[in-house]
């Protein structure tokens, strides 16, 4: 996450020195320097969530795009039957099957 060495409420509450003819042109540049790097941060971190923000959206666009395969063939007839026969045998015992 972006740090900044200002919040809005230091702007509000930054007071400037009074010189012989009004404030002291020194300390409002340095403070106005403060105020340029954070706000070329700013521009900064902002370009850089839109461009991430814009790839994670062609990102999603190309999976929706996707087509959906299917996860395994079909079984056939006899392999199912094989399979509800092996699983009879687990349930109810090696004699299953008509009575006699």
């Amino acid at each position: 996450m972006m740090q900044t060495e200002l919040t809005a409420e230091a702007i509000y509450k930054q007071e400037f020195k009074t010189a012989l003819r009004g404030y002291s042109q020194e300390e409002v540049d340095q403070f106005l320097d403060v105020v340029i790097r954070d706000y070329e941060k700013m521009t900064k971190e902002i370009e850089r969530l839109r461009q991430e923000n814009e790839s994670l959206r062609r990102g999603s666009n190309e999976q929706a795009a996707e087509p959906v395969k299917p996860a395994q063939p079909v079984a056939s007839n006899y392999d199912m039957l094989r399979r509800i026969s092996n699983l009879e045998k687990a349930v109810f015992g090696k004699q299953v099957g008509p009575s006699e």
